[in-house]
């Protein structure tokens, strides 16, 4: 089974996050841990459970301080082998010091959150006249100059991504949907063919996986749309 798909264990405890990687069984290799789960106070244990289960661990903790700080949570972080790690594509000197002790750990630096549109980023504080698409470019470009093995972004974002910058790092993109969801708060939402056409390594998929009934079936349904985008 191919490694596109992270299924995102967005839970509040370690008994719904096994359940949901035994009910997928073999379907799924890499699955994603974030503030939700780490907040559970399982968050190691579940590290090394999956490691037991020869599963590939994406820990979305989008990490944002100062270079110092950055640098020694990276450090103490890559001792447990995880693969990927976000932090925010902060400054140049921030995103250069979670490179220095990363080991074999991926480090990929957030663009801007998929549930933020053009109205959000004005009132966070970034030109009246800027788009999502320019802001994406501007720190996907200082992301690659400081190190950083790739991109947090929407499969939206991810052709003019690949269009400026080249192959030569990853893009991960969340908000992934096979149909619409009552109350989506995300905002910058994509299908599976798409994200994967416009060059996105890994589709990151919670809800309409782990709130099924059956999360078998439904990651079963993303990894055969996925199968079918990288042969057409």
């Amino acid at each position: 089974m191919n490694d596109n798909l992270i299924v995102a264990l967005d839970v509040a405890d370690i008994y719904s996050a096994k359940k949901i990687v035994e009910q997928i069984g073999d379907k799924v290799n890499f699955y994603k841990i974030g503030l939700e789960f780490m907040m559970s106070g399982d968050f190691f244990n579940m590290i090394e459970w999956l490691k037991i289960k020869e599963k590939k661990i994406f820990a979305d903790l989008k990490l944002y301080d100062i270079p110092q700080t950055i640098s020694k949570a990276i450090k103490n972080l890559s001792q447990y082998h995880i693969d990927i790690i976000t932090i925010h594509s902060a400054n140049r000197s921030i995103m250069e010091a979670a490179c220095l002790y990363k080991r074999k750990t991926k480090i990929i630096a957030v663009t801007v959150l998929t549930s933020l549109d053009r109205s959000d980023i004005y009132r966070m504080g970034f030109e009246q006249n800027i788009s999502i698409e320019d802001l994406v470019i501007k720190k996907t470009d200082l992301a690659i100059k400081s190190g950083v093995d790739g991109v947090v972004a929407s499969g939206i974002q991810a052709k003019n991504i690949r269009n400026n910058f080249g192959q030569d790092f990853l893009i991960v993109s969340p908000a992934i949907r096979l149909n619409k969801i009552a109350n989506d708060d995300q905002k910058q939402v994509c299908d599976v063919k798409t994200a994967i056409k416009n060059g996105s390594n890994h589709i990151v998929v919670g809800r309409p996986i782990i709130k099924n009934k059956n999360p078998l079936i439904a990651a079963g349904n993303f990894q055969q749309e996925i199968s079918k985008a990288l042969i057409s």
